[in-house]
């Protein structure tokens, strides 16, 4: 994130109406809800762990126990059977 000076972005009578309520802080300004990106977009992390569940399901769709993925995929017995019996 970097930082913006306000006098440069704001026109005037915006910058003076901020500086009623702050007086030289830094204040963040959230982006709009609308342009959020959502969890894991950005770096990639949604992405894989689609690929993942993905993988699980083929495997338990091939004949794996739930405790033989449990132990593959390094998560608890409870975390494969939400992935397998989740509706996708």
């Amino acid at each position: 994130m970097s930082y913006l000076k306000g006098d440069h972005i704001f026109p005037e009578a915006l910058l003076k109406e901020i500086q009623k309520y702050v007086h030289g802080e830094m204040v963040y300004i959230p982006i709009s809800d609308g342009l959020r990106k959502g969890w894991g977009e950005k770096s990639g992390g949604r992405k894989l762990l689609n690929l993942r569940n993905d993988n699980i399901r083929q495997q338990f769709s091939e004949g794996m126990t739930l405790e033989q993925l449990a132990d593959d995929f390094c998560l608890s017995y409870d975390s494969i059977k939400k992935i397998v019996y989740c509706k996708k």
